[in-house]
């Protein structure tokens, strides 16, 4: 009898086996990407170090440790300006967060399956769009002789057209409205997938005491989402300087320049239009190391505040 159950326990051993191992060489190949694509060009940091000169071999180029560093700190004027833009959207997009937690209760009040389907659909599409066409279609609707425009003029609301791509006032605005679209409904994903985590029985429990759906999408809904949409904010907090480069890179134009321009923007421009590598690999590390101190002053912050860290 004992043998008969080692030999079961074995074959059970040898199945969890193969099977681990099944897994591991799905896994396998998406692990050798991100290695790949995310620490192997850390070794390019090496720029950062030494005075680069495209066509000179990094051996012959003049080793200057920290002077781009110091370069970064004491340049008051372009990167101040950049900083600004930076940490101006990025905080508009902060504050913005609640948005898809309310999009997403919203939806999920819904009753009709097919109609929040169709929404659910019709707002999550925006993400897959890329920024080109996004912005081919916001030249076809705001610039001076689009759509926008047109049907103002006709109302008679303004007297003249208003070019909101060359708005230099408005770039921040509307480029965070911009960013709202293209990703509340693929944002609000999460947040319907951790409602339909809420255990069924509170609601029930909340129905028989008498709540209407207001008070508990308030005693129960939200309670519910509020670890996901810390989680997600803390994360937001910590990756402010990495807001995005494809998004301004379409929708920079002379007019704008000056408020558009951001931290990754920048870093372009040093290093790709003016072959200065040194010094935008410098930029990027040092953005990278202010990410990490972001990401573990809120995630203490967190550990302090509810008990739970996302770290």
């Amino acid at each position: 009898m004992k043998a008969a159950v080692r030999h079961s326990q074995k074959k059970i051993g040898v199945k969890s086996n193969r099977k681990s191992i099944v897994l591991l060489g799905m896994a396998l190949p998406f692990v050798i990407l991100v290695f790949m694509f995310n620490y192997v060009p850390l070794f390019g940091w090496v720029y950062a170090f030494f005075d680069y000169k495209p066509g000179i071999p990094l051996a012959d180029s003049k080793f200057v440790g920290l002077k781009f560093f110091e370069l970064i700190v004491n340049d008051g004027g372009d990167m101040a300006r950049v900083l600004k833009n930076t940490l101006a959207m990025g905080l508009l997009g902060i504050l913005c967060a609640p948005l898809p937690v309310l999009f997403a209760i919203m939806l999920n009040e819904v009753k009709p399956k097919f109609f929040r389907k169709f929404v659910q659909t019709a707002a999550t599409f925006p993400n897959f769009i890329s920024w080109v066409i996004v912005f081919s279609l916001s030249f076809s609707i705001f610039s001076n002789e689009g759509l926008f425009n047109r049907v103002m003029l006709s109302l008679g609301v303004i007297d003249e057209p208003t070019n909101l791509l060359g708005n230099l006032g408005a770039v921040w605005y509307f480029q965070t409205a911009l960013l709202i679209w293209k990703s509340l409904g693929w944002t609000s994903v999460i947040y319907l997938a951790a409602i339909a985590g809420i255990d069924s029985e509170i609601y029930e429990a909340g129905k028989m005491d008498g709540a209407g759906r207001l008070k508990l999408i308030w005693h129960v809904t939200v309670p519910g989402l509020m670890p996901t949409f810390i989680v997600l904010l803390l994360l937001s907090v910590s990756n402010i300087l990495t807001i995005g480069f494809d998004q301004y890179y379409a929708f920079k134009n002379p007019l704008v320049a000056d408020n558009i321009e951001v931290l990754d923007l920048y870093v372009y421009r040093i290093g790709i239009a003016t072959n200065d590598y040194s010094y935008a690999t410098a930029i990027g590390i040092a953005k990278t190391f202010v990410g990490i101190v972001l990401l573990f002053s809120v995630n203490s912050f967190a550990k302090k505040v509810r008990g739970q860290s996302i770290v």
